[in-house]
């Protein structure tokens, strides 16, 4: 009873390791990975060596683990296994240079992987190669075959061939490069006598290049290869053109079989035979000059002989003339066929028969062939010459001429370019024809300019003159243009009449003037005013447009088939007046200008009459103003005239004028005549508030002057003392009295209160006062104080 739960617990562990697996939840992990070089990592070439891989790896009881292990030498893989063993094991039977490198290996177990560490493999020695020939004693320039052999070595390798000659260096003749430890080439050489070869490789690891040593020489002796040919040439080098001619070419002393001879000239096989001899005869022509080769041929080696020959002709090749040389359709021309005889013993001149052909159909068996220039003509024409020596007949044969009549220029067009043309602008004209062989040669003869020259001479090339501005489309009738194509034929030409009819003409347009309607002084408020902008010349359709200085702004644009245009402004006010001015312009694009015209506008005819209205009550009103104000000044004036004169008082409150103060006066306003006026003194019970409230009252008094006379029989005699004393009172020009020298004179102011009384007393008569006001013009009172006084 007490061993049943142990038990139990073992078998539910094992259930669930058996489940656990069964659902492959295993558990491992990748300890370590080591790689190991034995038996060192720096051997000698041809050694063995083992790499070993070995993985630790840690697992719950995986059964049956697999391991992937591979192995790689400078990254790049060389073996792979797949083992449930822990380790595995690289063999390198014999290990050579070209396994040197850096190894590494790597374990794979399911879904984890592990590289060990790298270990550097270093394989030193190289093997030396053998070399062997198939051939030892080769002919000069004889090929053979020269192989040379590491046969231990691992590629890829590079072989180098050497050839030395007795008590000379190595020279280096060939170099190849092989995938494996073998090389095989073809060698051939011209050194005739003995020479040793040789060989080396060399091998390119990752470390560097690493080269072996030279194989051991190799005698052999280049044998001399007796196959020059010998040529000769019957009767000789030196003949004319006719004679029979014979070469020989031949090997004499080869003792070889299988040789070839060639007998050839500028690179052309003449003739050929297997033997060692050949021989060739023909008749000599005249291109047979030059130098024959004579070949021979064993295998890969040739030897060759050169003879020079030299043909010498009897007559010239034919030549075919044409006249004239320069053809028209439409021109008669003859062609003649000449030769040149240099050895007239030879051949005989009446043996010479001439033909003319044309695209090799003969046309005549003479020497000469004449016809009218056609298209039908034109071609390739030749001439042969027969004729015969004494030993040979020939054929020679001119080289061709080829005949193409050309064709007369036709009448030339004249078109300005662009089909538009502006007065007062450059522009450009083109003279061309239609037909005719170029060259063409255009001369364009221009109004007031020399003559200008242009040759066409590429299809599709135009003559355009650039020709000056012109003032008037009548001046294109003075155009003239010449076309040639041929010396001493006569030009064709045409007039600058037809430009008229092809081409547009725009004329600029002229200076517009501005006018007014209905006129510059006539227009008034509330009426129509019409701007009229004309031009006198110019292109229709011309573009006008008016202008409002003072307004700064475009007043309207208008499009006209005509050379006026006319703007109108309805119901004029006072803001349009001012300046105005109109531009015109057309297609030339020339804007013209007018000169400014200033509009005043007139008031309507009712403001005329209201302003007339005001300023006739304007008038009235100022005419009565000034009436009023000329009666006041004039009542005034009488009023003021009125002077007293007060006689000398002894009284204390008595205004007098003392010595000096007339003194005074008299400088003041010397010179100056008054009138004589006599007037009563106001009496003396007249109180002193009275002449000092006329005093104060500010007005402008009139001053008269005062004299002293002599004494007037007539007049009462002046008394002395306290006696009055008459004496003329003269008023200046200024209003200011004049006292007489001497005398002291008061002066007194007017009267107010009597001029009061005046008035009231006279308010009913204006003529009593205008009378009053006379007197007081005419008469002044003046009362004269005694000295003493």
């Amino acid at each position: 009873m007490s061993s049943g739960p142990p038990g139990l617990l073992l078998l539910l562990t094992g259930l669930l390791h058996i489940l656990q697996c069964a659902r492959g939840q295993s558990s491992y992990i990748i300890d370590t990975v080591g790689l190991s070089i034995l038996p060192s990592s720096s051997v000698q070439s041809g050694m063995a060596v083992k790499i070993r891989c070995q993985a630790s790896v840690s697992h719950n009881n995986i059964p049956h683990l697999t391991h992937k292990f591979q192995i790689t030498k400078d990254d790049v893989q060389i073996h792979s296994y797949n083992t449930t063993e822990d380790s595995v094991v690289y063999e390198l039977n014999q290990a050579r240079a070209a396994d040197s490198g850096t190894y590494e290996c790597r374990v794979t177990v399911k879904d984890k992987s592990k590289a060990s560490n790298s270990q550097r493999l270093d394989v030193t020695g190289l093997q030396t190669p053998s070399l062997y020939l198939n051939n030892y004693s080769p002919y000069e320039n004889e090929e053979f075959i020269a192989t040379c052999r590491a046969a231990e070595e691992k590629g890829p390798l590079i072989f180098r061939f050497y050839q030395r000659f007795r008590n000379g260096e190595p020279q280096r003749i060939k170099q190849l490069a092989t995938t494996g430890n073998t090389s095989e080439t073809t060698l051939r050489l011209r050194h005739i006598g003995d020479c040793f070869l040789s060989c080396d490789y060399e091998i390119n690891l990752v470390s560097g290049t690493r080269r072996s040593n030279s194989s051991e020489e190799v005698h052999i002796i280049i044998k001399v290869l007796n196959i020059t040919p010998i040529m000769n040439v019957k009767p000789s080098n030196d003949v004319f053109e006719g004679d029979i001619l014979e070469v020989y070419c031949r090997v004499v002393t080869s003792p070889l079989r299988n040789i070839e001879v060639f007998l050839t000239k500028n690179r052309m096989i003449l003739k050929q035979a297997s033997a060692a001899a050949l021989s060739h005869r023909f008749t000599a022509q005249e291109g047979d000059s030059g130098e024959l080769v004579c070949k021979a041929e064993w295998g890969n080696v040739q030897k060759e002989t050169y003879q020079t020959i030299t043909v010498r002709e009897l007559l010239s090749k034919p030549r075919l003339t044409v006249e004239p040389a320069d053809i028209f359709e439409g021109d008669r021309f003859e062609l003649t066929c000449s030769v040149s005889i240099y050895v007239p013993d030879k051949i005989n001149n009446a043996t010479m028969r001439f033909s003319i052909y044309k695209d090799n159909a003969r046309l005549t068996g003479a020497e000469t062939y004449s016809t009218v220039a056609h298209r039908d003509k034109n071609g390739n024409y030749t001439c042969k010459v027969h004729a015969a020596s004494q030993m040979h007949n020939f054929v020679k044969e001119s080289p061709k001429l080829v005949i193409k009549a050309k064709v007369p220029v036709s009448k030339p067009v004249m078109s300005v370019v662009g089909g538009t043309l502006f007065l007062g602008k450059r522009f450009q004209l083109l003279c061309h024809s239609h037909s005719g062989t170029l060259p063409i040669t255009y001369t364009l003869h221009g109004p007031n300019s020399p003559p200008k020259e242009k040759e066409v001479t590429k299809p599709g090339e135009k003559a355009i003159f650039n020709v000056t501005a012109i003032s008037k489309s009548s001046n294109l009738n003075n155009f003239l243009c010449h076309a040639r194509n041929g010396k001493g034929r006569p030009p064709k030409e045409v007039s600058g009449v037809q430009l008229l009819r092809s081409t547009i003409i725009i004329e600029p347009v002229s200076e517009p003037v501005l006018d007014i309607l209905p006129s510059i002084g006539g227009v008034t408020e509330g009426h129509n005013m019409t701007l009229v902008c004309s031009v006198k010349s110019g292109s229709p359709p011309i573009n006008f447009t008016w202008y409002h200085i003072e307004t700064a702004r475009v007043l309207a644009t208008r499009m006209s088939s005509t050379r006026q245009e006319c703007h109108s402004i309805g119901s004029v006010t006072g803001k349009d007046g001012g300046t105005y001015y109109c531009v015109s312009t057309n297609v030339a694009n020339e804007t013209k200008r007018s000169r400014p015209v200033t509009v005043g506008v007139k008031l309507a005819g009712w403001k005329k009459g209201l302003i007339a209205a005001f300023c006739v009550l304007v008038l009235l009103a100022l005419i009565l103003v000034i009436a009023f104000k000329t009666r006041l000044l004039h009542f005034r004036r009488k009023s003021s005239a009125k002077l007293l004169v007060k006689s000398a008082s002894t009284k204390a409150e008595r205004l007098s004028l003392t010595q000096a103060e007339v003194n005074d006066a008299a400088n003041v306003t010397p010179g100056m005549m008054g009138k004589s006026i006599w007037s009563e003194h106001t009496s003396g019970s007249e109180s002193d508030d009275q002449i000092s409230a006329i005093i104060p009252e500010k007005q402008e008094p009139e001053y008269t002057e005062v004299q002293t006379r002599q004494a007037d029989p007539n007049r009462v005699p002046v008394k002395q003392g306290t006696d009055t004393v008459y004496s003329e009172v003269r008023n200046s020009q200024q209003g200011v009295p004049e006292p007489a020298d001497g005398v002291s004179v008061e002066y007194a102011q007017l009267n107010h209160e009597t001029d009061h009384h005046s008035d009231h007393s006279n308010h009913g008569d204006p003529s009593v006062n205008e009378d009053h006001t006379e007197e007081m013009d005419n008469s002044v009172s003046v009362d004269v104080a005694d000295n003493g006084e």
